[in-house]
Formats: C-alpha cells, structure tokens, sequence
C-alpha cells in the first residue's frame, strides 16, 4: 500500500513539473515603473466594451485579472 502511494506522489511530481516546465515565458515590454499604461480595450463584466483613455484625467482605474476564474479549468 505504501509502495503505491508512493508511486502516486511520484507521478503526480513528475507531471507538475512538466505542467511547470511547459509554461511560456512572459511577454517582454519596455514599461518601466511610472510609465504611463498603453491605450487598451476591454470588454467589462457589464457586456460595455470600455477604453483605458476614456477614464484618462477623469477617475482612477484598477485592473484585476484573475486566472481562470469563472472557467471550468
């Protein structure tokens, strides 16, 4: 029984460490600290469809991303 567990353990490492080793890297980008953020669109949870220069001057924007949240993964 242990012997099989043990194995269990072993596979399952090994198979997050390939999920590990397969992930993309990053994007590169030339913002720095206090750099202003590039103009961009989203589609927000309201169906609305906003621009990040629509709220420039006007109000403080947040953008939250949560990895796979709301998806069956």
């Amino acid at each position: 029984m242990f012997t099989k567990c043990l194995i269990a353990v072993a596979i399952l490492g090994l198979l997050g460490t390939a999920a590990f080793a397969q992930q993309p890297t990053p994007p590169k980008t030339n913002l720095k600290v206090g750099d202003s953020a590039p103009d961009f669109t989203l589609r927000a949870t309201d169906g609305k469809t906003y621009k990040l220069s629509d709220f420039k001057g006007k109000k403080n924007v947040v953008l939250a991303i949560y990895v796979l949240a709301f998806t069956g993964g």
